[in-house]
């Protein structure tokens, strides 16, 4: 029986550090390695205790979190870091800047900065522990823990330890209605994981892609706009958080708000988009299954749809939407995902025509939205 996966837990609050261990500690497959009060004191205990993953809280003396991100980078550390913070309810800014310096997730503290009622993300704390943990284990070449905790449907319905290898080809669906014609446009929905993968894909997008780009990432309300921001430093596209009416431009990334659903309308002359508050899909809104049925709805064969990393299912349903409409539809392998969960459940279903590895993603997209047909 392979060792669980350990945490080190660094927060300047000693209450913090406990309530969190303890979290940590009563989640099967998980334990908390050591406790750090600040930055400095991390980079000392890493070499000691080797964490497969850290919980990094955000203001702390000496040495923050912030500080703490950009010298676990000069030192090329590779330990995946989940911001766990206040900060990152009320700064959105330094929490992208966390993620633009290498942390690969966040959760917000529920009530400042310290949080008796930590235990409402108790749940969405340790799957993320798992998830990436699990990734720097496997890039590790080493044995994940078989671990099972209950979790809400639509958050994790496959831990990645359990995940069976995807099968070589996908059960036959029925046949799309017509062949995909030439695509205008581009839709991706995405959840854990998401934050970096993003980065990637659009960092190395075609510049002349000439194609709309509309994208679903799970994330709470108040953090897509500078999400958004953030990406179109790094895009050469423009990126921007969607706003209802929207113009669906040629090389415009619209990234749905924080807890708005997002749809596309054709219109005589110009496409939009639209946004709203309808109940949750799958748990989530927004919802890539709101997007992808949308899609297949207005765009029909002349679409590209894209599912990769994420826990639960989302998605995995509506993919299918675009992919009898005669659309083209391809999902982020196994090996790449943090949680190869929504890709996962779409290939079985037999709505994803190719899997494709997140460093070929922006690639494959660009030549697949390019290509004449």
């Amino acid at each position: 029986m392979p060792d669980p996966i350990s945490v080190l837990v660094v927060d300047d609050s000693a209450l913090m550090r406990n309530l969190v261990s303890k979290i940590i500690d009563s989640t099967p497959g998980l334990r908390t390695v050591d406790k750090a009060m600040n930055g400095i004191f991390a980079l000392q205990k890493i070499p000691k205790c080797l964490p497969d993953v850290i919980v990094l809280d955000i203001e702390m003396p000496e040495m923050n979190g912030i500080e703490f991100l950009k010298e676990r980078k000069r030192l090329g550390i590779e330990i995946p870091v989940v911001i766990l913070s206040s900060v990152a309810k009320s700064g959105a800014q330094v929490t992208m800047e966390a993620l633009s310096l290498g942390a690969s997730d966040f959760i917000t503290k529920p009530s400042g900065s310290i949080s008796s009622d930590i235990h409402t993300v108790a749940g969405e704390l340790s799957r993320m522990l798992v998830a990436y943990g699990s990734q720097y284990r496997r890039q590790k070449g080493r044995e994940t823990p078989r671990y099972s905790f209950e979790a809400p449907e639509h958050m994790f319905d496959v831990p990645p330890s359990e995940t069976r290898p995807a099968r070589a080809t996908p059960p036959a669906p029925a046949a799309p209605l017509r062949r995909p014609g030439t695509t205008e446009i581009v839709a991706i929905g995405i959840s854990t994981g998401g934050p970096n993968a993003l980065r990637e894909v659009f960092a190395h997008i075609a510049p002349d892609l000439g194609r709309p780009v509309v994208v679903v990432q799970h994330m709470p309300a108040g953090f897509t706009e500078e999400f958004a921001a953030s990406l179109d430093r790094i895009c050469p596209l423009e990126v921007k958080e969607a706003a209802d009416g929207d113009i669906l431009k040629p090389g415009r990334v619209l990234i749905a708000p924080g807890d708005f659903h997002i749809v596309v309308e054709k219109r005589p002359l110009a496409s939009v988009v639209r946004i709203h508050q309808e109940p949750a899909e799958n748990g989530h809104r927004p919802s890539a299954d709101v997007l992808f049925r949308s899609v297949a709805r207005q765009y029909g064969n002349k679409a590209l749809a894209v599912i990769m990393t994420g826990m639960g299912k989302d998605g995995a349903r509506e993919l299918g939407a675009v992919y009898r409409e005669g659309g083209i539809t391809i999902g982020q392998d196994e090996a790449t995902s943090v949680v190869y969960g929504m890709p996962k459940v779409a290939f079985e279903m037999g709505h994803v025509m190719e899997q494709v590895p997140l460093g070929l993603m922006a690639s494959r997209i660009s030549a697949l939205a390019m290509e004449a047909r």
